[in-house]
């Protein structure tokens, strides 16, 4: 096992353990489900392909973040996570804003997944195209998961207030998607050039190794 496997096997075994505490006794054992449920489908995905398409390192460690944001708003539900009430006095906001939190990684780190998957692929040329395209499936991420919520909504009635987590806000949906959209951007903005020093790196590792 290399190093990287090391920090991997770390990251899992931290998500892991949180997901597993998390379940125990969470607030809402409904709304835990529906919270973890892109965990429960990321984390088999990721060990299954660790060697046939392994990532980057920056991409573990943007999805083991993204998975605690899940775990802890699922443990909790959103309105209640503890970090977002001192975040609401910090900021002096009405609302418990964990949620913002988590719609914002909801833009940040699909839309790295995007731009791996694109660029490794050459899938498409140009910084501006892969950059657009990235911001594009980040905010489509984010509009099936509005609808995800409508339904719930529909189906569940009251019983989906705490998955929704909309704490009296008419425009949360339309604010969720914008914190998306700028987690998509900030993503691109900070992380690209960064993104490319590892993927150049995976490139070389698998051109050895017969990957793509």
């Amino acid at each position: 096992m290399n190093h990287q496997d090391r920090i991997n096997a770390g990251l899992a075994g931290i998500v892991v353990g949180a997901l597993v505490a998390s379940g125990i006794a969470p607030y809402d054992r409904v709304t835990w489900l529906m919270e973890v449920a892109p965990v429960l489908i990321a984390l088999p995905l990721l060990y299954v392909t660790r060697h046939s398409y392994p990532l980057t390192a920056l991409l573990y460690v943007l999805i083991a973040i993204h998975a605690l944001v899940l775990i802890g708003g699922g443990a909790y539900t959103y309105a209640r996570v503890p970090l977002g009430f001192w975040l609401q006095d910090l900021l002096g906001t009405a609302r418990n804003p964990y949620d913002k939190i988590g719609h914002f990684l909801q833009g940040f780190v699909p839309a790295l997944v995007a731009r791996e998957i694109l660029l490794r692929g050459d899938w498409v040329r140009g910084a501006k195209m892969s950059a657009f395209l990235c911001i594009c499936v980040a905010l489509a991420i984010s509009a099936c998961y509005e609808l995800i919520e409508w339904a719930a909504a529909l189906l569940m009635g009251q019983g989906a207030d705490e998955f929704l987590g909309t704490q009296g806000d008419e425009w949360d949906t339309q604010s969720d998607m914008f914190m998306a959209l700028i987690g998509a951007a900030s993503a691109l903005l900070l992380l690209s050039h960064r993104h490319d020093r590892q993927l150049a790196g995976l490139r070389k590792n698998a051109a050895g190794s017969g990957r793509p």
